[in-house]
């Protein structure tokens, strides 16, 4: 489907029960968990390519999802 503009988007996703903005945090927390199990990505770079301005943004947000840092999460994951 194509938008003709934002206002439709908005609509059509709280039709849905959702909105842009958690659509782009689950995807971005599902991008997250994937790139952390790679030892060879630094969490800093995971923070750039999820398109956060900073790490420290970065690791608040990945705290509010899983409840854990991101060292910590990889950590944990076996990961290391």
């Amino acid at each position: 489907m194509i938008y003709k503009d934002s206002r439709q988007l908005q609509r059509e996703l709280q039709a849905e029960g959702t909105s842009y903005q958690q659509l782009l945090d689950e995807t971005r927390k599902e991008l997250a968990l994937r790139h952390l199990q790679n030892l060879d990505t630094p969490i800093h770079d995971v923070a750039f390519l999820l398109g956060f301005s900073e790490p420290s943004a970065f690791h608040r947000a990945f705290k509010r999802w899983t409840g854990q840092t991101p060292r910590v999460y990889r950590l944990s994951s076996g990961s290391m």
